[in-house]
């Protein structure tokens, strides 16, 4: 039986919530594990089942690996396969960060086409292009994305948009390649960062990570390390944008606040009184928000990640927004739901015009992805009576204990099985 959320309007969130490692980065780190053969373990990793198709990837490819109680242990044989199971990999979109990785160490890999969130076209194209630029053929066959390579060297290579997937992959085969690789235009996301403080730990050469230029400084060999994941943002985003929706009093532990700077500030800009700390920050909304304005771009921007949020905060505040979506032409598929609430949206293009309303009504909504499935809750917090949030599934991959949090925080959401 499928499970959906009952999510009954009218709570005030008031309380504390603790942050755990970003599922935007642990996945990553998982597949970086790869490079080097022995165990590695990664701490603070969150209890969200993308950890556990990861899992079955890597153990598909020959590793013994186990998640439990926010550890995950990874054990890395001498030889690994170079497939990646078609199955596991098409679960989610994050799978197909193995194939720098298995490029690197193999010589060849081959990625089944990854699966994941329906937010738009996200191709391969600059993955294949940089590890071309280092040496590899790359194709597409049978549904899989190949590269071969006798062996990698180093390049420049410049993407023509900071892809954090194609960042992480050059990554990953640039540190095991001859010479040097000097990536422009890269990714600057912290989880890019955190990815290359793992990479650095097991021995690989890098300068630059945060920039728009990093350096990769190939070595013959990496070790097992240990490695605590950093904070996961957009979820603090979320409790930082429920907080607002519902007038609450929220606070925000186990993040790095400087990660979400611009998300702080335009929470400022809607009326909210935030308050920052060194692991955290506390957001309180006392009054209904005012209307702002957003665009979505690669970090330091406003993250695409956090659009739903925004969205969903839009309509409930007083006047009217604009936001604009630049990363995944998909992604205002979360407005059509948005409107079963009774939310006055309108999509322009890649603009969505928003006139708030002081309540929204309830009503029966489809999650298409994980952050768009989060909204539709935060909405039905805002909403007349209860709503039913469906495929909830999506919330699973990216929010550990989403309806456990809620609750300690006053609201009133329960799981339920059931069409």
């Amino acid at each position: 039986m499928k499970e959906h959320f009952l999510v009954t309007g009218g709570a005030r969130l008031v309380g504390s919530v603790m942050v755990d490692g970003a599922k935007n980065s642990v996945l990553k780190l998982m597949s970086a594990a790869l490079l080097a053969e022995g165990t590695t373990v990664l701490h603070n990793v969150p209890d969200i089942s993308d950890v556990d198709y990861m899992v079955k990837v890597l153990e598909g490819l020959g590793c013994t690996a186990s998640a439990s109680q926010g550890r995950v242990e990874i054990t890395v044989p001498a030889v690994i396969s170079s497939n990646a199971d078609i199955d596991a990999v098409r679960q989610f979109r994050a799978s197909v960060c193995v194939l720098g990785p298995l490029t690197a160490r193999c010589h060849r890999a081959v990625v089944a086409l990854p699966g994941g969130d329906a937010i738009g076209n996200r191709p391969l194209d600059m993955h294949q292009s940089g590890l071309e630029k280092m040496g590899a053929v790359t194709r597409i066959e049978h549904g899989c994305v190949v590269a071969e390579a006798d062996r990698l060297t180093g390049a420049e290579i410049s993407l023509d948009f900071p892809s954090v997937g194609a960042t992480e992959n050059i990554l990953t085969a640039a540190v095991l390649a001859d010479g040097t690789t000097v990536l422009d235009n890269a990714a600057r996301e912290p989880e890019i960062v955190d990815l290359c403080r793992m990479l650095r730990d097991m021995g690989a050469q890098i300068e630059g990570e945060g920039s728009n230029t990093i350096t990769v400084t190939g070595v013959d060999r990496l070790h097992p390390v240990e490695h605590h994941v950093v904070g996961d943002r957009i979820v603090a985003g979320t409790w930082a944008y429920a907080a607002a929706m519902t007038q609450g009093d929220v606070t925000v532990g186990g993040i790095d606040p400087v990660h979400l700077h611009l998300v702080l500030e335009k929470l400022k800009l809607a009326g909210a009184k935030v308050e920052t700390y060194p692991t955290g920050f506390r957001v309180v909304q006392d009054q209904r928000a005012t209307a702002v304005d957003y665009q979505t771009l690669p970090f330091p921007g406003f993250p695409t990640d956090l659009q739903p949020m925004a969205i969903a905060l839009c309509t409930v505040s007083h006047g009217m927004s604009v936001i604009t979506e630049n990363i995944f032409e998909s992604r205002f598929r979360f407005v059509d739901e948005m409107t079963r609430l009774g939310a006055d949206a309108t999509i322009e293009g890649h603009h969505v015009v928003i006139r708030g309303r002081e309540q929204l009504s309830y009503a029966p909504v489809w999650s298409s992805d994980i952050r768009a499935g989060a909204g539709l809750v935060l909405a039905g917090l805002c909403a007349d009576g209860v709503t039913q949030v469906y495929d909830v599934h999506h919330i699973d991959r990216g929010y550990p204990g989403f309806v456990e949090n809620l609750c300690r925080l006053g609201a009133d959401v329960r799981r339920v099985a059931g069409e």
